[in-house]
């Protein structure tokens, strides 16, 4: 990896934790994660883009420790339905919404 495209991932990761503290919410982080994912997706991105984008930029904003420690909080609760409910939920929602926005941007171009 050239060492411009190390320094573009790093700011992308920064500026993908900045957003993830301004938004502050786990849900709405990972469904417009998981949009931008299958947006970007269908896109015909050059290597050193694609890796700037995946593994910089959305590795950083819809981490997946977010998403465990959240089910975390509900676990502790002893609240197995509705941990599982959730968990269920948010992968189902998730893959959705990956699809669609993998279908808006075919549409688009």
């Amino acid at each position: 990896m050239k060492i411009n495209n190390f320094i573009y991932t790093i700011f992308a990761a920064y500026l993908a934790t900045f957003l993830r503290l301004i938004i502050n919410n786990n849900f709405l982080i990972s469904i417009i994660g998981s949009f931008c994912v299958g947006f970007f997706i269908s896109k015909r991105l050059s290597y050193s883009t694609e890796k700037i984008l995946f593994s910089g930029f959305f590795s950083c904003f819809t981490s997946f420790s977010g998403f465990i420690y959240f089910l975390y909080k509900i676990l502790n609760q002893g609240d197995w339905i509705k941990f599982i409910i959730f968990f269920n939920l948010i992968i189902i929602v998730n893959l959705f919404t990956m699809l669609f926005g993998f279908w808006i941007s075919r549409k688009i171009t």
